[in-house]
């Protein structure tokens, strides 16, 4: 017997019939013996209907509200399944985020779990129990509900794999697994078997969008194992067990399974595009310490992500221009917050570029192996794609180039690294 999460996204709970379908996977898991628990999103686009709800209420809304509105798609759908499946003859239970409790910590509209109290959770999963938890939503430290930030059901579930120290968490999608890239763009898109902690980690960060970044960061803490299969699969197919999409597992897990023959050692796991992001370029910056934290305190102040970061070698006059990065819903806000700086950062032109694309390669074989930027670079080269800009880590390498040649790009490196699945 195992103790498994489940956890269903917004098209996979869009409607009764959809709701229907998910019950009977649940199930059919629950049959195999199983202790089941179930972590559910809300109906595909209601979150963004509550969202425009509040926004139409009050456009300076209070956070702490905001979160008692937008927390109630996950509740509906929690309860939805908990009857479907008393409906088809299970023991089955909705758990609210504030039942349990999930505790956590932080600001409204973003928070993070803390902690789970799962004895009361547990005790009625051992009594043969399917608990149905809603995603997204947990208890502050002064009793208020809160949400976790767009795509926080998949946090969710981790957690609560963690808590119950369950075997295995299932992410259902509308994908059946992890794929070398997106299916949409290459044909020959490969579905991996594994990866590792890291690289899916890296994928989501530069977007890939199987699964939320910071639910594989607490995966990888909690040394939770995650598989990611699709919902839509036919009436009657087997369980996760038998039907396996993609697993999420340690380096060293992925070592024993290459060991046994049951993966193939790659240099390259995958190749990830993003579309959002917008280029910034400052000119002149003054030349001289401090300069280039002048510009970034007030961007990170603001919650302002920033990703590739270019300074260019130093002009004559003490001047340089400075390159950089940031999520396109934010360049408005980057933009404005720079020019009330302009002063203090000594800068002469702001310089903005929201047609790029941001294209990463990605593989835990990058830290023994030499050559994979070079074949990035020479495959880009020999297509006449231009590279903007680059960023590097460990186990992946990212170049900003036109957004117009995106789909050319992934197409030349899947095929430049050997990704293209065999006919």
């Amino acid at each position: 017997m195992a103790r498994i999460v489940m956890k269903f996204g917004g098209t996979s709970m869009a409607g009764t019939e959809r709701i229907r379908r998910v019950a009977n996977i649940v199930r059919a898991q629950a049959a195999r013996g199983d202790q089941v628990a179930v972590v559910v999103s809300a109906m595909a686009g209601e979150t963004d209907r509550l969202v425009n709800f509040c926004r139409e209420a009050n456009p300076l809304y209070d956070p702490a509200e905001y979160d008692v509105v937008v927390a109630s798609g996950e509740q509906v759908t929690s309860g939805l399944l908990a009857l479907t499946l008393q409906a088809l003859g299970c023991k089955a239970r909705s758990w609210l985020g504030w039942q349990l409790p999930i505790h956590t910590i932080e600001a409204h509209a973003k928070a993070r779990v803390e902690s789970i109290d799962a004895d009361a959770l547990l005790a009625s999963m051992e009594a043969g129990e399917i608990a149905v938890i809603p995603g997204f939503q947990g208890l502050s430290e002064d009793n208020r509900v809160t949400t976790l930030g767009r795509g926080g059901s998949d946090t969710s579930a981790v957690a609560v794999a963690a808590a119950i120290k369950a075997d295995r968490c299932d992410i259902y999608t509308d994908v059946d697994g992890v794929y070398t890239t997106d299916p949409r763009i290459v044909a020959k898109a490969k579905k991996q078997k594994a990866v590792t902690y890291e690289e899916m980690l890296e994928l989501a960060s530069v977007g890939a969008k199987v699964l939320q970044t910071r639910s594989v960061g607490l995966a990888m803490k909690e040394k939770v194992r995650v598989q990611v299969l699709s919902s839509f699969i036919g009436e009657g197919a087997p369980p996760a067990d038998d039907l396996p999409g993609t697993m999420i597992v340690s380096e060293a897990e992925m070592d024993e399974l290459v060991e046994k023959g049951l993966m193939e050692r790659q240099l390259v796991t995958g190749i990830a595009h993003d579309k959002n992001e917008a280029k910034v370029i400052l000119t002149r910056v003054p030349d001289r310490p401090g300069a280039v934290a002048n510009i970034f305190e007030p961007l990170a102040a603001a919650s302002i992500n920033v990703d590739m970061i270019i300074q260019n070698v130093g002009r004559d006059k003490g001047e340089t221009d400075v390159t950089f990065t940031v999520p396109q819903t934010d360049l408005a806000r980057a933009q404005a917050l720079l020019e009330d700086r302009r002063g203090e950062i000594g800068f002469n032109r702001i310089i903005t570029d929201s047609k790029i694309a941001k294209i990463s390669v990605v593989g835990v074989g990058m830290k023994s192996h030499a050559g994979v930027a070079s074949s990035m670079f020479r495959a880009l080269s020999d297509r006449g794609i231009n590279i903007q800009a680059i960023s590097t880590s460990e186990i992946k390498i990212s170049v900003m180039i036109d957004e117009d040649e995106t789909e050319l790009a992934v197409r030349v490196l899947h095929t430049a690294y050997g990704l293209d699945a065999k006919d």
